[in-house]
């Protein structure tokens, strides 16, 4: 579905990814897991259009979309949420999630959309009339999420979903990831979860100075001594 391959980023003379390759199937549920600093938000920014790389590729369902601007590419398939949420404060919950629907395809299944929506996230549809400020942290979170699932995705890019939320609201919101792509949407996830990031989804990779050191099956690279030195403190 995703196929990048050899893919540098620089700001100025500083290189920030260092010919990285990476893959992602149709129905995966793909992580990246990596210290402050090692480059994990600009690869998806990268994949999003939003930071350019200076050399490599990228694919997605057959087509290259490293040369694309960002709104061309939320037309193929791939949304993000970014980290911090972002969401529209001074707008209500409502006013928000129809704000993740203005491509034309995604406006045609903006009903379909938010059913789907207030389905995985009731609380949503409960304070669909609140502005989007005075939610919890979780409920921000949750509507962040479900904007980015009003554009109909095909890839779902999470940027640091789990970031300062309770563990309780953690294991809710790794939960409905895992229902999302259930319901047939891929994602890509940045996490500082490290233990949930690992033992809940198919593949990960580990992203050290801008390179990927280690990739393999989640749950096995739980027990590689790299990994369990450097971000289990085991």
């Amino acid at each position: 579905m995703l196929e990048i391959s050899k893919l540098s980023v620089f700001y100025k003379d500083l290189r920030a990814l260092d010919d990285i390759s990476l893959t992602l199937s149709a129905g995966e549920i793909v992580s990246v897991i990596g210290s402050n600093g090692a480059g994990k938000s600009t690869l998806l920014n990268t994949i999003s259009g939003i930071t350019r790389a200076r050399s490599g590729r990228m694919e997605f369902l057959g087509e290259r979309t490293d040369y694309l601007p960002s709104h061309k590419i939320v037309e193929k398939g791939i949304v993000q949420v970014p980290e911090g949420r972002q969401i529209f404060y001074p707008l209500t919950v409502i006013e928000n999630l129809i704000m993740g629907s203005y491509l034309p395809a995604a406006k045609k299944r903006r009903a379909e959309s938010l059913e789907n929506v207030f389905r995985l996230f009731p609380i949503l549809q409960e304070r669909q009339a609140q502005r989007a400020g005075t939610l919890s942290g979780g409920e921000q979170q949750m509507l962040a999420i479900g904007r980015g699932l009003m554009a109909c995705p095909k890839l779902l890019i999470l940027d640091e979903p789990s970031l300062g939320l309770s563990p309780l609201m953690v294991d809710d919101i790794f939960a409905i990831v895992k229902e999302i792509n259930q319901g047939g949407i891929a994602v890509l996830l940045v996490e500082q979860n490290v233990v949930q990031a690992l033992s809940l989804f198919d593949w990960a990779y580990v992203l050290e100075n801008g390179r990927i050191v280690l990739e393999g099956p989640g749950k096995g690279l739980i027990d590689n001594p790299r990994v369990r030195e450097a971000y289990l403190a085991l």
